[in-house]
């Protein structure tokens, strides 16, 4: 498994508090693991429930209509980089 980085970490830690995921801690998140179709098994509610999360903590919106969100929300690496970009100062 690939080290996470501190924004990737941090990243984990809201997905994983805001979707109440008992069975995993940030640190067994894989950067590079699919987000959605494996071990963590969310869905498309969950994907909300990030979306929801990640704009009140970052201060900017992940929008449904974003034609390129399964790109962006491939994997906690893709997520985290788009954080990275988009996000308030």
């Amino acid at each position: 498994m690939a080290e996470q980085s501190t924004p990737q970490h941090q990243l984990a830690t809201l997905i994983v508090e805001c979707l109440n995921l008992e069975a995993v801690t940030p640190d067994q998140i894989d950067p590079d693991a699919p987000l959605f179709g494996g071990d963590l098994g969310l869905d498309s509610i969950d994907a909300l429930e990030i979306a929801l999360a990640v704009s009140k903590r970052y201060g900017f919106q992940l929008r449904s209509d974003n034609p390129e969100n399964r790109q962006i929300f491939t994997s906690l690496r893709t997520l985290s980089e788009h954080i990275e970009q988009h996000r308030a100062a």
